[in-house]
């Protein structure tokens, strides 16, 4: 109603102003042609284009009018759509926080339940030797007449023992060839002390021939560790990472022993049983996933040994259809320390369409179109120094924007060593696309069948310094 009465009341009003300006142009040409004694086609014609100007006058401010009308409302609309932006960012962000709460409460759910399940399947164990136990008593006492066998004896009912894969583990979806690591054995900080006290009082020439001992008798085992997509905590890389096994069982992570390894010459040996082992996992997880990527650790030493290298680049020649899915990871204080020799041997991998990871930063001081350059497209940050605000003083590039800044050039930024929650919700602030750390799951052995044997296709390749040793 409101509208109707206010177009109403503007027709009138143009009808008005339009019988006005015929008036007026009129009355021009009557006072010119009575007054002024002008003839009258003059007159008339006078008049004409007074009308006419009138008219043009009134279009052009009635235009004017529209279009400022028309640019409020355009601007009301701006700003109604940029609170309403506004309002889904939070509303999104709130989500986020939420969904990575209840990821959280599942997974400590997980760990709490997954012991249990363990400890079930011990019992269940015990209870079904107990049972056969007493079944080869009944049957022996039988035999020798000492009873009567009922007739309606009562079984002895036997629990079946419940795996520990029966628990759902979010980072064990994609990787069926790994098995949960015994709660015995230690992992994280807790392997460094057993590593720390394995080799505690021995020689430097004691740990080297132990790790000797122990790569020939093929005591270097796998392990996985998951790296998810943020937020939705999916799996989309595992890192490959080395554990020594004592005699005694005790399990010694890589940091422990790999710098002993290298200043021995050890590492080219460690790295091809590595690399052979990420092969054979890697064709593994490929049956289940074919986006699902594996993480290789190779030292500087096996780049700048000539021997090996030929050797390593004809098996990489061969296993040249997973380059999209292998990528190998150096140190950011090796590949500092690289010479011609290293980024030649780079290049040559890059050539066959491997890629790069750089692990273990100390500083953020880098340059992302350098990492470009030489084929590095994953950068892994620990979460510590991408959130210490004072990182900011010993680098050119605030941690805020490095993750914008690495993927300009094609780099992709994965925290590491994301140990609670609250590290979680901060990382998503910062833009973090990738995510590796206790908080979403521990590393895991693979499993030793996942191991056994060497395919046909890879034992035609693989020259002897690569075939594992042993039966793993």
């Amino acid at each position: 109603m409101v509208l109707c009465g206010v177009g109403c009341m503007r027709r009138i009003g143009d009808v008005f102003i339009a019988v006005c300006m015929v008036l007026i142009a009129g009355s021009f040409g009557g006072l010119l042609y009575l007054g002024a004694n002008v003839d009258g086609k003059v007159s008339a014609a006078a008049a004409l284009v007074l009308l006419t100007a009138m008219i043009v006058v009134s279009a052009v401010r009635v235009r004017s009018n529209d279009r400022a009308a028309f640019d409020a409302q355009i601007a009301d609309l701006s700003n109604s759509t940029a609170d309403l932006a506004r309002q889904v960012a939070d509303t999104v962000r709130r989500f986020n926080a939420m969904e990575g709460r209840v990821d959280g409460a599942l997974g400590r759910v997980r760990e709490a339940v997954e012991p249990m399940a363990t400890e079930m399947g011990e019992l269940g164990g015990l209870v079904r030797q107990i049972a056969e136990m007493v079944a080869d008593h009944a049957t022996a006492l039988q035999e020798a007449g000492a009873i009567e066998a009922p007739s309606t004896a009562p079984r002895l009912a036997v629990v079946p023992a419940v795996a520990p894969e029966a628990v759902p583990v979010a980072a064990r979806a994609e990787a069926p060839e790994v098995q949960p690591e015994a709660p015995s054995k230690p992992t994280s900080a807790r392997d460094a002390a057993f590593g720390s006290r394995h080799f505690r009082g021995l020689s430097h020439e004691a740990i080297v021939e132990l790790i000797g001992k122990a790569a020939d008798a093929n005591r270097i085992e796998l392990y996985l560790q998951p790296i998810v997509a943020l937020p939705q905590r999916a799996v989309r890389y595992y890192e490959a990472l080395s554990r020594l096994r004592g005699e005694d069982g005790d399990v010694v992570p890589a940091g422990d022993f790999i710098d002993v390894a290298e200043s021995a010459g050890l590492l080219p040996k460690l790295d091809n049983l590595l690399v052979f082992r990420c092969v054979q996992v890697l064709r593994r997880l490929q049956l289940k996933n074919r986006e699902v990527g594996l993480f290789c650790n190779i030292g500087a030493s096996t780049l700048s040994d000539a021997v090996f290298f030929r050797q390593f680049l004809d098996f990489m020649e061969a296993n040249r259809a997973l380059a999209k899915t292998l990528i190998f990871e150096i140190t950011q204080k090796a590949y500092r320390a690289f010479g011609p020799t290293e980024h030649e041997a780079m290049a040559a991998l890059a050539e066959r369409g491997f890629r790069f990871s750089i692990d273990n930063l100390a500083d953020l001081r880098m340059d992302p179109k350098d990492l470009a350059a030489h084929w590095i497209r994953f950068l892994k940050v620990p979460a510590a120094l991408l959130l210490d605000p004072g990182s900011a003083a010993h680098s050119d590039i605030h941690a805020n924007d490095l993750a914008d800044l690495l993927a300009r050039f094609g780099v992709d930024l994965i925290a590491e060593r994301v140990e609670d929650e609250g590290t979680v919700a901060d990382l998503l602030d910062y833009d973090v696309r990738y995510g590796q750390g206790f908080v979403f799951s521990r590393p895991r052995p693979v499993r030793a069948e996942a191991l056994q044997g060497t395919p046909l296709a890879e034992a035609r390749y693989a020259p002897a310094e690569l075939a594992p040793t042993g039966t793993g």
